[in-house]
């Protein structure tokens, strides 16, 4: 096979992976998701979750920030296996590990509809909860912690939005920001070893997946790598309201009564 054959191949297959409509904008979300994520630790899913499932559907925009992610996420693991406290991550991994399949399940076998309402209501709830400022004051135990990952887990598996649980518990403890986003970047490295499994016998690694995969992972990392930055530059409150209105505006749009507005 020539040099020209395979390149035909290789287009025609991009041609048929790729939707017909919404790249752009999902290069875009893409970048503000990672810009969230860069800086905070967690934060994509509940901006490129909503809006990308209104242009390409629930099912199939999960899998794609699971890649993207885990891809872009790479240099952040090792600051933060050093930063993190690991029995605590790993407790809750372990809660996790039955929480992913379950949620993996849901995504695979619901409506896409339904589970799109399902993950506006669940993004916007979790936005109610970081917002309200709650936080578990308790002291941190192995029961708690692994009950924590296993609801996390269910929402990771489901729409990868298992975030705001996670910081909201983690917060509420004696651990610096520093720490909890060291946590938060440890857990999810472990988590999504967890759905990528899930995912994958589920049947939800389509070619569409990794095709827009290559063509986003340039804004995700760009954003990722801003909002790395921006950590050790902005004023946390200033972002992290930021970050709640961007949220708040996703979860809104990305409604399918707004469907309109995207395509």
């Amino acid at each position: 096979m020539t040099l020209d054959a395979i390149i035909a191949g290789v287009g025609a297959w991009f041609a048929a992976a790729l939707p017909d409509h919404g790249i752009y904008a999902l290069m875009a979300f893409a970048f503000i998701a990672g810009l969230a994520r860069g800086f905070s630790g967690f934060g994509a899913a509940l901006i490129f979750i909503p809006l990308g499932g209104a242009i390409v559907g629930p099912k199939l925009i999960s899998p794609i920030l699971l890649v993207i992610d885990g891809i872009a996420t790479l240099g952040m693991i090792p600051p933060a296996w050093r930063g993190a406290n690991r029995p605590e991550v790993f407790v809750m991994a372990a809660g996790a590990a039955l929480g992913v399949p379950a949620g993996t399940a849901m995504l695979a076998l619901l409506d896409p509809t339904l589970l799109r309402w399902s993950i506006t209501i669940i993004a916007i709830s979790l936005l109610a909860l970081l917002v309200s400022g709650w936080r578990y004051n308790g002291a941190p135990s192995a029961p708690i912690s692994s009950g924590v990952g296993l609801i996390a887990g269910l929402f990771s598996g489901a729409a990868q939005l298992g975030g705001p649980p996670v910081v909201a518990y983690w917060l509420g403890g004696k651990s610096d920001f520093t720490r909890v986003r060291a946590n938060v970047v440890l857990y999810f490295s472990i988590s999504s070893v967890f759905s990528a499994i899930s995912y994958y016998i589920g049947g939800l690694f389509v070619p569409a997946v990794f095709a827009l995969t290559v063509v986003i992972l340039p804004s995700y990392v760009v954003g990722l790598y801003g909002g790395s930055k921006l950590f050790g530059l902005a004023k946390e409150r200033t972002f992290r309201i930021a970050c709640y209105i961007l949220i708040a505006a996703s979860a809104i749009i990305g409604m399918p009564l707004l469907d309109s507005v995207l395509r």
